[in-house]
């Protein structure tokens, strides 16, 4: 799904994404309220929050599946949009599935799969093309679903709790590999989670967002350790943020 801007837009050039003044209602519910955000090219920026606070609304507005009723989304950026659950075909093999946005725009079958193939390995996926999905491990499945919506962008990722219907141990192995894979193939991300241990471990810049209406309370930088992200868990700088935000919350 892609939404992008004229050559008139405003943003500069490393802007990507910004909401300004953003509201969203359904009938007489207000979703979110006043929403100021933006994303900068190279950054995995998460927008932390309560569960029905919006969050998913957001990446709506973004992705042009809705619009706001207030304010400005702009986007100038070809968007992929990864959902929590996979969402892969199961009567489609592994590489036609990943290969599925790439045969929606028009590009031949065999084409399409080549392309694929070329990130099989990166994704640990080697071995697995032909097979279908129920073949494949949810680790595997998520891996999977991740390089199709990478196909579908190859520039800005939104990626709406990809890792939440994962047990503890995978999910943790997941989110190491994603930031291996934002280096690997010079990625920006927007993520949404509820888990606050998942946004300081990825993030260079969090948002926190309040019940619903859902509103930005804070915005937070975590410049330390960016280098070595998984040292993060276990600084005594972040422990202090954490508790900041379950106080926000």
């Amino acid at each position: 799904m892609s939404t992008i801007l004229s050559p008139s837009s405003t943003l500069d050039t490393d802007t990507l994404i910004q909401l300004s003044g953003t509201g969203k209602r359904y009938g007489n519910t207000e979703i979110i309220r006043d929403i100021d955000l933006y994303v900068r090219r190279g950054e995995l920026v998460t927008v932390l929050g309560p569960s029905g606070c919006g969050k998913s609304t957001i990446f709506n507005l973004i992705a042009g599946l809705i619009q706001p009723d207030a304010g400005q989304v702009q986007v100038q950026s070809q968007i992929g949009y990864m959902q929590q659950k996979d969402l892969l075909l199961p009567w489609k093999t592994v590489i036609d599935n990943i290969a599925l946005p790439l045969r929606l725009s028009g590009v031949s079958k065999k084409d399409s799969r080549q392309r694929a193939a070329e990130y099989i390995d990166l994704m640990g996926l080697r071995g697995y093309e032909s097979q279908y999905p129920y073949r494949l491990s949810g680790g595997m499945k998520q891996r999977a679903s991740f390089l199709r919506t990478f196909l579908t962008s190859q520039d800005m990722m939104l990626l709406d709790e990809p890792f939440g219907a994962l047990d503890s141990i995978t999910r943790s192995k997941l989110q190491r590999w994603l930031l291996e894979m934002k280096d690997n193939l010079n990625l920006s991300i927007l993520l949404i989670t509820h888990d606050i241990d998942e946004a300081l471990l990825l993030s260079d810049r969090l948002y926190v967002m309040s019940s619903r209406p859902g509103r930005i309370v804070e915005e937070l930088g975590l410049p330390m350790l960016r280098e070595d992200k998984a040292q993060r868990l276990v600084s005594g700088e972040l422990l202090e943020i954490k508790e900041h935000i379950l106080s926000l919350l």
